[in-house]
Protein backbone atom coordinates (compact mmCIF):
# COMPACT_ATOMS: atom_id res chain seq x y z
CA UNK A 1 0.00 0.00 0.00
CA UNK A 2 1.01 3.26 -0.98
CA UNK A 3 2.26 5.67 2.38
CA UNK A 4 0.38 8.61 0.32
CA UNK A 5 -2.84 6.35 0.33
CA UNK A 6 -2.16 4.48 3.88
CA UNK A 7 -1.96 8.55 5.52
CA UNK A 8 -5.23 10.00 3.78
CA UNK A 9 -6.86 6.83 5.17
CA UNK A 10 -5.66 7.32 8.40
CA UNK A 11 -6.58 10.38 8.28
CA UNK A 12 -9.96 10.33 7.83
CA UNK A 13 -10.27 7.52 9.99
CA UNK A 14 -9.17 9.44 12.66
CA UNK A 15 -11.27 12.88 11.48
CA UNK A 16 -14.90 11.33 11.08
CA UNK A 17 -15.19 10.50 14.98
CA UNK A 18 -14.87 13.76 15.89
CA UNK A 19 -16.88 15.78 12.71
CA UNK A 20 -20.49 16.33 13.87
CA UNK A 21 -23.57 17.66 11.90
CA UNK A 22 -21.66 17.88 8.23
CA UNK A 23 -23.59 19.08 6.10
CA UNK A 24 -24.32 17.32 2.56
CA UNK A 25 -23.35 18.19 -0.89
CA UNK A 26 -26.51 20.39 -2.29
CA UNK A 27 -28.54 18.24 -4.38
CA UNK A 28 -28.35 20.22 -7.70
CA UNK A 29 -31.62 20.53 -9.95
CA UNK A 30 -32.58 19.47 -13.34
CA UNK A 31 -32.59 23.17 -14.80
CA UNK A 32 -29.17 24.16 -12.61
CA UNK A 33 -27.25 21.14 -14.28
CA UNK A 34 -28.77 21.93 -17.66
CA UNK A 35 -28.13 25.49 -17.42
CA UNK A 36 -24.47 24.54 -16.09
CA UNK A 37 -23.81 22.01 -19.07
CA UNK A 38 -25.11 24.66 -21.65
CA UNK A 39 -22.96 27.45 -20.44
CA UNK A 40 -19.99 24.86 -20.23
CA UNK A 41 -20.50 24.55 -23.61
CA UNK A 42 -20.26 28.38 -24.84
CA UNK A 43 -23.97 29.39 -23.86
CA UNK A 44 -27.23 29.84 -25.26
CA UNK A 45 -26.62 32.37 -27.54
CA UNK A 46 -23.62 30.90 -28.72
CA UNK A 47 -25.33 27.61 -29.60
CA UNK A 48 -28.36 29.68 -31.05
CA UNK A 49 -25.77 31.47 -33.63
CA UNK A 50 -24.95 28.02 -35.33
CA UNK A 51 -27.51 27.52 -37.78
CA UNK A 52 -25.11 24.88 -40.21
CA UNK A 53 -21.97 23.04 -39.04
CA UNK A 54 -19.86 20.39 -40.72
CA UNK A 55 -17.41 17.97 -39.27
CA UNK A 56 -14.72 16.29 -41.31
CA UNK A 57 -13.25 12.87 -39.37
CA UNK A 58 -12.11 9.47 -39.84
CA UNK A 59 -14.25 6.13 -38.41
CA UNK A 60 -11.84 3.40 -37.04
CA UNK A 61 -13.52 -0.10 -37.02
CA UNK A 62 -12.49 -3.58 -35.82
CA UNK A 63 -9.56 -1.89 -33.32
CA UNK A 64 -8.45 0.90 -36.38
CA UNK A 65 -8.08 -1.75 -39.16
CA UNK A 66 -10.60 -0.32 -41.27
CA UNK A 67 -10.61 3.23 -41.46
CA UNK A 68 -13.83 5.25 -42.81
CA UNK A 69 -13.15 8.54 -44.29
CA UNK A 70 -16.34 11.00 -43.70
CA UNK A 71 -17.95 14.30 -43.43
CA UNK A 72 -20.85 15.05 -41.35
CA UNK A 73 -23.58 18.31 -42.12
CA UNK A 74 -26.07 19.29 -39.54
CA UNK A 75 -28.51 22.12 -40.42
CA UNK A 76 -31.40 23.26 -38.07
CA UNK A 77 -34.20 22.05 -37.21
CA UNK A 78 -33.11 18.47 -36.62
CA UNK A 79 -31.12 17.43 -40.37
CA UNK A 80 -27.81 15.88 -40.77
CA UNK A 81 -26.37 13.64 -43.53
CA UNK A 82 -22.94 11.53 -43.34
CA UNK A 83 -20.97 10.87 -46.40
CA UNK A 84 -18.23 8.28 -46.16
CA UNK A 85 -16.30 6.60 -49.05
CA UNK A 86 -14.77 2.40 -48.00
CA UNK A 87 -13.34 0.80 -50.10
CA UNK A 88 -13.86 3.84 -52.82
CA UNK A 89 -18.05 3.36 -52.65
CA UNK A 90 -19.27 5.77 -51.71
CA UNK A 91 -21.77 5.80 -48.32
CA UNK A 92 -24.45 8.33 -47.22
CA UNK A 93 -27.22 8.68 -44.16
CA UNK A 94 -29.37 11.58 -44.01
CA UNK A 95 -32.33 12.98 -41.90
CA UNK A 96 -34.05 15.64 -43.33
CA UNK A 97 -36.12 16.43 -39.82
CA UNK A 98 -39.17 14.42 -40.65
CA UNK A 99 -37.48 10.93 -42.54
CA UNK A 100 -34.26 9.13 -43.38
CA UNK A 101 -32.57 7.30 -46.30
CA UNK A 102 -29.52 6.22 -46.92
CA UNK A 103 -26.88 4.82 -49.49
CA UNK A 104 -24.96 1.60 -48.57
CA UNK A 105 -23.47 0.02 -51.61
CA UNK A 106 -21.39 -2.28 -50.01
CA UNK A 107 -24.04 -5.39 -50.24
CA UNK A 108 -24.82 -4.31 -53.99
CA UNK A 109 -27.44 -1.23 -52.75
CA UNK A 110 -26.18 1.43 -55.32
CA UNK A 111 -29.47 3.12 -55.19
CA UNK A 112 -30.69 5.29 -52.04
CA UNK A 113 -33.36 3.41 -50.25
CA UNK A 114 -35.80 4.49 -47.75
CA UNK A 115 -35.23 4.57 -43.89
CA UNK A 116 -38.13 3.08 -41.50
CA UNK A 117 -38.88 5.00 -38.31
CA UNK A 118 -36.84 2.71 -36.63
CA UNK A 119 -34.30 2.87 -38.40
CA UNK A 120 -33.46 6.68 -38.51
CA UNK A 121 -34.00 7.05 -34.70
CA UNK A 122 -30.33 7.73 -34.40
CA UNK A 123 -29.92 10.04 -36.66
CA UNK A 124 -32.78 12.15 -34.34
CA UNK A 125 -30.39 11.91 -31.68
CA UNK A 126 -26.98 13.20 -34.14
CA UNK A 127 -28.86 15.62 -35.48
CA UNK A 128 -29.40 17.64 -32.14
CA UNK A 129 -26.87 20.51 -32.59
CA UNK A 130 -26.56 21.28 -29.39
CA UNK A 131 -26.77 17.78 -27.85
CA UNK A 132 -30.05 16.07 -25.67
CA UNK A 133 -30.74 18.87 -23.22
CA UNK A 134 -30.95 22.41 -26.00
CA UNK A 135 -34.27 23.26 -25.58
CA UNK A 136 -35.67 19.99 -24.33
CA UNK A 137 -38.79 21.88 -22.45
CA UNK A 138 -40.23 23.35 -26.20
CA UNK A 139 -39.30 19.86 -28.04
CA UNK A 140 -41.50 18.13 -25.68
CA UNK A 141 -38.46 15.72 -23.76
CA UNK A 142 -38.92 15.19 -19.96
CA UNK A 143 -35.12 15.07 -17.98
CA UNK A 144 -35.27 13.31 -14.53
CA UNK A 145 -31.87 13.55 -12.57
CA UNK A 146 -30.88 10.37 -10.97
CA UNK A 147 -27.35 11.84 -8.70
CA UNK A 148 -24.00 10.59 -9.88
CA UNK A 149 -22.77 7.07 -10.90
CA UNK A 150 -18.92 6.13 -11.60
CA UNK A 151 -17.66 6.47 -15.40
CA UNK A 152 -14.11 5.30 -14.91
CA UNK A 153 -13.22 6.71 -11.51
CA UNK A 154 -15.53 9.95 -12.05
CA UNK A 155 -18.47 10.56 -9.95
CA UNK A 156 -20.25 11.77 -13.42
CA UNK A 157 -24.16 13.30 -12.73
CA UNK A 158 -26.24 11.23 -14.50
CA UNK A 159 -29.68 12.37 -15.88
CA UNK A 160 -32.66 10.67 -18.26
CA UNK A 161 -33.74 12.37 -21.06
CA UNK A 162 -36.99 10.75 -22.49
CA UNK A 163 -37.76 11.93 -25.99
CA UNK A 164 -41.74 12.29 -27.38
CA UNK A 165 -40.95 9.12 -29.46
CA UNK A 166 -40.33 7.15 -26.16
CA UNK A 167 -36.29 6.73 -26.84
CA UNK A 168 -34.39 7.73 -23.73
CA UNK A 169 -30.93 8.76 -23.03
CA UNK A 170 -28.67 8.89 -20.12
CA UNK A 171 -26.74 11.66 -19.88
CA UNK A 172 -23.42 11.67 -18.09
CA UNK A 173 -22.07 15.01 -17.23
CA UNK A 174 -18.50 15.46 -15.78
CA UNK A 175 -18.65 16.98 -12.51
CA UNK A 176 -16.57 19.74 -13.09
CA UNK A 177 -16.90 20.61 -16.35
CA UNK A 178 -20.33 19.49 -16.92
CA UNK A 179 -19.62 18.65 -20.49
CA UNK A 180 -21.37 15.21 -21.28
CA UNK A 181 -18.43 12.46 -20.87
CA UNK A 182 -20.99 9.13 -21.56
CA UNK A 183 -24.33 8.88 -22.87
CA UNK A 184 -26.24 6.18 -23.64
CA UNK A 185 -28.85 5.54 -26.03
CA UNK A 186 -32.04 3.42 -25.30
CA UNK A 187 -34.92 2.89 -28.28
CA UNK A 188 -36.48 -0.03 -29.84
CA UNK A 189 -35.98 -0.85 -33.56
CA UNK A 190 -37.91 -3.49 -34.96
CA UNK A 191 -39.14 -4.42 -31.89
CA UNK A 192 -36.12 -5.31 -30.34
CA UNK A 193 -34.19 -3.34 -27.46
CA UNK A 194 -31.08 -1.46 -28.65
CA UNK A 195 -28.65 0.08 -25.88
CA UNK A 196 -25.89 2.16 -27.32
CA UNK A 197 -23.29 3.30 -25.56
CA UNK A 198 -20.60 6.58 -26.27
CA UNK A 199 -17.87 8.01 -24.55
CA UNK A 200 -17.05 11.38 -25.34
CA UNK A 201 -13.93 13.81 -25.29
CA UNK A 202 -11.29 16.51 -26.60
CA UNK A 203 -13.85 19.39 -26.87
CA UNK A 204 -12.52 21.78 -29.01
CA UNK A 205 -14.36 24.80 -29.93
CA UNK A 206 -16.15 25.59 -33.10
CA UNK A 207 -17.71 29.45 -33.79
CA UNK A 208 -17.62 29.77 -29.44
CA UNK A 209 -18.88 26.77 -28.80
CA UNK A 210 -17.45 23.23 -27.67
CA UNK A 211 -18.01 20.36 -29.24
CA UNK A 212 -16.78 16.77 -28.80
CA UNK A 213 -14.12 15.81 -31.36
CA UNK A 214 -13.15 12.08 -29.94
CA UNK A 215 -15.85 9.08 -29.05
CA UNK A 216 -15.83 5.56 -28.98
CA UNK A 217 -19.49 3.81 -29.66
CA UNK A 218 -20.69 0.45 -29.51
CA UNK A 219 -23.67 -1.74 -27.90
CA UNK A 220 -23.18 -1.51 -23.76
CA UNK A 221 -21.03 -4.00 -22.34
CA UNK A 222 -19.34 -4.56 -25.66
CA UNK A 223 -15.72 -4.59 -26.27
CA UNK A 224 -16.01 -4.38 -29.90
CA UNK A 225 -16.64 -0.10 -30.64
CA UNK A 226 -15.86 1.99 -33.09
CA UNK A 227 -13.70 5.01 -32.79
CA UNK A 228 -14.69 8.45 -34.34
CA UNK A 229 -12.08 11.22 -34.55
CA UNK A 230 -13.16 14.48 -35.88
CA UNK A 231 -10.20 16.64 -37.69
CA UNK A 232 -11.94 19.96 -38.70
CA UNK A 233 -14.96 21.46 -37.72
CA UNK A 234 -16.67 24.74 -39.23
CA UNK A 235 -19.89 26.17 -38.48
CA UNK A 236 -22.60 28.41 -40.08
CA UNK A 237 -20.82 27.17 -44.03
CA UNK A 238 -23.63 28.00 -46.93
CA UNK A 239 -25.94 24.30 -46.66
CA UNK A 240 -28.88 23.56 -49.43
CA UNK A 241 -31.40 21.64 -47.27
CA UNK A 242 -32.06 19.53 -50.98
CA UNK A 243 -28.56 17.43 -50.30
CA UNK A 244 -31.13 16.42 -46.76
CA UNK A 245 -33.86 15.60 -49.16
CA UNK A 246 -34.33 12.15 -50.87
CA UNK A 247 -32.74 11.80 -54.28
CA UNK A 248 -35.54 12.45 -57.10
CA UNK A 249 -34.96 9.90 -59.91
CA UNK A 250 -33.01 11.02 -62.74
CA UNK A 251 -35.69 11.94 -65.63
CA UNK A 252 -35.53 9.38 -68.61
Amino acid sequence: MHSRFLFTLLAAFLAAPIVHGQTPAPTLTVDELVAKNIDAKGGQAALDAIQTIRFEGRLLINQGQIEVKFTETKKRPNKIRTDGVLQGMNLVQAYNGTSGWKIFPIFGRKDPERMSTDEAKSLVEEAEIGGPFEHWKEQGKTITYLGTEDVEGTAAHKLKVVRKNGDVSYVYLDPDYFLEIRIIDQRLEQGAQVEIETDLGDYEKVNGVYFPFSGESGNKGSNDKQKIIFDKGEANIPVDDAVFEFPAKPAK
